[in-house]
């Protein structure tokens, strides 16, 4: 069988300001599509890999520019529903040349926020090899928490390789103990986990990837690897445990979308096959060029981009 990927998530319409300046005083924006696992798809697809997307749009324009995006990058999305009553999520993000830019949310009811366990049941999971869901989806409503329990359930019947990126969104759960406890039942059921060190002081209370890592491996994962920033990422395995550098990054011009990224790269060395720190060193190399680039996923390399930087 050809090795194949699946994610779960909300892609959003993306409205990227022209010029700095706070959101209430930017006049222009560009059109993009954002969303984390939608960015994993666009990197592990532009690796050559075979990958299926999984959500829900509105029938709006948004809905089908997400449609055109999934099809330029050969991404399948032959599960992707519609839904006529409710709308595609969209967001603002500023421009910035230093720091973090201001994210502002127009997702709450969302098309994407309806995504049930019937939508799941139409997917045959022996048809992949890997699967990979976040924390995202499942702060969304009751509905996506129980899909995405149900795909963790499904992939592991399955052999999948289960790969899970916490990707913390506070605001869209209920309570702050509610994010932290689903996010940790769901992370005992992956085999590989991606928190970065921040996620790991408010899930666990500490933010030493040695620690972490022990926590998630004590709680199931066969696998923890913690994102330590541009330092690199902290890997724990059954071979042991190590430190991956990670690679400089000429100009930070937009720090969104460098884990999914990070993601993009460790999935598709293991589908590759590599051994683990290979495809984590891949992992951080993807980070650093997505930090270079402006937009959440236009950065993400082809195969000659990738080997030429990492050279």
């Amino acid at each position: 069988m050809k090795s194949g990927l699946i994610l779960a998530g909300e892609p959003m319409g993306l409205l990227i300001a022209q010029s700095e300046g706070t959101l209430d005083s930017v006049s222009g924006y560009d059109l993009a599509v954002a969303g984390a696992e939608f960015n994993v798809a666009v990197g592990v697809a532009r690796l050559g890999h075979r990958v299926t997307y999984m959500t829900k749009l509105g029938k709006d324009p948004f809905g089908q520019r997400i449609i055109h995006v999934l099809d330029d990058n050969k991404i399948g999305n032959e599960f992707v529903a519609w839904s006529d009553e409710k709308k595609t999520g969209f967001m603002l993000k500023s421009r910035v040349s230093q720091g973090d830019p201001s994210i502002f949310y127009f997702r709450a009811g969302s098309a994407a926020s309806t995504l049930s366990v019937e939508d799941v049941e139409k997917i045959n999971f022996a048809d992949y090899t890997h699967i990979h869901l976040t924390g995202i989806l499942p702060a969304l409503s009751e509905a996506t928490r129980a899909a995405v329990n149900l795909m963790f359930d499904k992939a592991r019947q399955a052999g999948l390789l289960i790969s899970f990126d916490p990707n913390l969104r506070p605001q869209l759960w209920p309570s702050r103990d509610m994010m932290i406890r689903s996010i940790n039942e769901m992370a005992a059921k992956a085999d590989i986990v991606l928190p970065g060190t921040a996620e790991g002081k408010i899930l666990m209370g500490s933010e030493d990837p040695r620690i972490i890592n022990a926590f998630y491996i004590k709680n199931g994962a066969k696998a923890c690897i913690t994102k330590c920033g541009g330092d690199g990422a902290f890997v724990s395995e059954e071979q042991g445990e190590y430190m991956v550098p990670g690679f400089k990054a000429d100009k930070i011009v937009d720090t969104v979308g460098a884990g999914d990224g990070f993601a993009a790269g460790v999935i598709t060395g293991l589908m590759e096959r590599l051994p683990l720190k290979e495809a984590v060193r891949r992992g951080n190399a993807i980070g650093a060029i997505q930090v270079m680039s402006r937009g959440d996923n236009e950065g993400l390399p082809y195969p000659d981009q990738l080997k030429h930087f990492m050279q």
